[in-house]
């Protein structure tokens, strides 16, 4: 008796804890969950902690609350302007209403899908009608706002609440890039050979201007030279001339050294001159004074 009393027991508890997992569950801060019987909702738990659900006839399906991100493929779009750009854009959003979204979607992962082609949509629509350089100004934070708005519309449906959407990249595709580089580099290199050949322009009238100017200097400073070392020769003429006047034998002295000292200063001078040279006429006689020369003989007339 005590034996089918034990396994009577052992039963009951077996089906006690088949019963209670079967009926409770836990609701954790990051979830929200939706009672469902037979497929059908019944409840929305909001709230975490332990909950209780009737057994076999009733699941849970858990979605998450917190802010969830999102990053869809790069979209290439046309602006208005008719540039085409390659738009790279994220989102992020939270479950706000699980029993829509259960209802329109289902899962998560379709959540994914269903707000990418939301997404791509309003890309295409709001950036259609701004240019490429409203994309590239400070006007990109209104054009970010204005589809995040749109995007919340459409995922209001689904029970989403879109809190951001952000383009991270916005640029032209490759092949139009390589062309407005190169376009880029021949109107800097155009540029360029202007500035150089502005710069040519203005060194060569500098250079001319530096060279007119150059030329005035040293003819008017020629001029000036010649006006000083006339005045000067005339000065230096002058104080011969008074010095001579007052002792010429001095002068002729003096006149005559310096000649010596040019004449006779180098060693290699070679000179052939008559003794009796007015030249050295101070070797001579002190005073300069040049000997006197004998007298000739007068020849005798003949006899008439």
């Amino acid at each position: 008796m005590n034996r089918k009393f034990l396994m009577g027991l052992g039963v009951v508890v077996v089906a006690a804890i088949i019963l209670a997992t079967s009926s409770l569950f836990i609701v954790n801060q990051a979830e929200q969950a939706i009672v469902l019987q037979f497929g059908e909702p019944k409840r929305v738990i909001r709230d975490p902690g332990l909950k209780v659900k009737i057994p076999f006839i009733q699941n849970t399906v858990f979605y998450d609350k917190r802010l969830l991100d999102f990053a869809p493929a790069s979209e290439e779009v046309i602006a208005s302007d008719q540039k085409r750009l390659v738009i790279d854009a994220y989102a992020r959003y939270r479950i706000v209403d699980p029993l829509r979204f259960y209802q329109t979607i289902g899962a998560e992962a379709l959540a994914q899908t269903r707000l990418g082609a939301t997404i791509s949509g309003s890309l295409r629509r709001v950036i259609g009608n701004v240019t490429l350089a409203q994309v590239l100004s400070d006007e990109r934070s209104r054009i970010m706002e204005e589809i995040r708005l749109d995007v919340n519309k459409a995922a209001a449906n689904f029970g989403l609440d879109v809190i951001d959407v952000r383009l991270r990249r916005a640029d032209l595709p490759e092949e139009n890039s390589q062309a407005i580089f190169a376009r880029m580099q021949s109107e800097r290199e155009r540029e360029a050979r202007e500035f150089r050949a502005q710069g040519a322009e203005l060194g060569q009238r500098i250079r001319s201007r530096a060279e007119r100017e150059r030329t005035v200097i040293i003819a008017e400073a020629q001029k000036q030279s010649q006006i000083l070392r006339g005045e000067g020769e005339g000065d230096s003429v002058k104080i011969y001339a008074d010095a001579f006047g007052q002792d010429p034998a001095f002068f002729s002295f003096y006149r005559s050294m310096q000649a010596y000292r040019e004449a006779l200063g180098a060693g290699d001078t070679t000179m052939v001159l008559s003794p009796d040279s007015d030249f050295f006429r101070y070797f001579a006689n002190r005073g300069g004074v040049a000997p006197a020369a004998p007298a000739l003989p007068v020849p005798a007339r003949p006899a008439q």
